[in-house]
């Protein structure tokens, strides 16, 4: 009975107010663990709008979390990389945000978990070398791509020496216009100069929803192609 008084709060809290906000409102209540829970449910929320709050306060909570008990946050991302295993039976809808989200927070847990979010940009590899857990739907590669780009603002450097600029371009052939919107914008984020003349998507008007700052806005293909740093000249 306690868990689900505190999922409805949670979800309530949500609902009206964006991630810090419900982060000031929730803290002095329950402790980072009861809320893992609740937030775990809001990831698959069928509400853009409180998707996307669940998977920001979900990066603050574990952020706290690592700090006080790094084996529980541990406990937590580990979970979310099962979601995404084949076997678990699951779908893993939200899971690359809600690590991207704690790790741009959490120096400790970026240590050793952003490799893993880097490894479902990657085709799988043969062994003993296999290095790859290459994620193909498209649904789950937009969540991939939000991840990877919301990192950037912290640990692009880091991202770019784990070889992202070689894996990131080949969405942009992907069907799926947002999946390419992504892409785009996780190449200005990172600064990665385009390879090929982006001339084919300057026009394209499929709008791409980013979660930015706390909101969400739409940017279309076209725009964000125009923010990404076109391919050399050839002579």
């Amino acid at each position: 009975m306690a868990s689900r008084h505190i999922k409805k709060e949670v979800m309530a809290v949500l609902a009206a107010y964006p991630g810090a906000q419900a982060d000031e409102r929730l803290a002095p209540l329950w402790r980072e663990e009861d809320l893992i829970h609740p937030l775990f449910s809001s990831l698959c929320s069928i509400d853009e709008t409180l998707r996307w709050r669940g998977i920001d306060l979900f990066g603050r909570v574990v952020c706290r979390l690592a700090a006080r008990n790094m084996e529980a946050a541990r406990v937590v991302m580990r979970r979310l990389l099962w979601s995404l295993n084949d076997e678990s039976g699951g779908i893993g809808w939200g899971a690359p945000e809600a690590m991207a989200a704690a790790m741009a927070r959490s120096p400790a847990l970026a240590d050793e978990y952003l490799h893993m979010l880097v490894s479902y940009l990657k085709e799988d590899g043969d062994e003993p070398h296999q290095d790859g857990n290459f994620i193909e739907l498209p649904l789950l590669q937009r969540g991939l791509l939000w991840g990877i780009g919301h990192a950037a603002l912290v640990w692009r450097q880091r991202l770019l020496a784990m070889g992202v600029a070689e894996e990131i371009e080949k969405y942009l052939s992907s069907p799926d216009k947002i999946v390419v919107g992504l892409a785009l914008w996780c190449m200005a984020r990172l600064d990665i100069a385009a390879a090929d003349s982006l001339e084919p998507l300057l026009d394209e008007q499929t709008a791409v929803p980013l979660f930015d700052d706390g909101e969400i806005r739409f940017v279309t293909v076209g725009e964000l192609a125009r923010r990404v740093t076109p391919p050399p000249a050839t002579r």
